[in-house]
């Protein structure tokens, strides 16, 4: 992806949008590559870098079946289990802590068992 052009923040031209940006349109990527970047200068840290697909190759997003809505409350009910003390944790469980915030920091908060 070396080669790919870069557009300043707020720069990029039309027919360029993000994964948001086309999901707002009703659309997705549907396989195409990443056609461009686009980067938001940060005063203390690196850039924001955002990657771009042209709207004229992206395709309709599909449409949700009844089975795939059946499956969503288990999903979303699923990421809220703590997989160290099985209880609800009444919150979806952050990716970074991969269980529930008392099982992550025992010493700040015990947990009555």
């Amino acid at each position: 992806m070396g080669a790919l052009p870069m557009f300043r923040w707020r720069l990029a031209p039309d027919g360029y949008a993000t994964r948001r940006q086309l999901r707002a349109r009703g659309l997705r990527p549907g396989g195409q590559d990443v056609a461009a970047q686009l980067e938001r200068p940060r005063r203390r840290r690196g850039p924001l870098v955002a990657y771009l697909y042209r709207i004229e190759d992206a395709k309709p997003v599909r449409p949700m079946t009844p089975a795939r809505w059946a499956a969503l409350p288990k999903a979303n009910g699923a990421r809220r289990i703590c997989p160290q003390c099985r209880t609800d944790a009444g919150y979806v469980i952050p990716a970074s802590l991969g269980t529930c915030v008392p099982c992550a920091s025992p010493s700040s908060s015990p947990r009555s068992a």
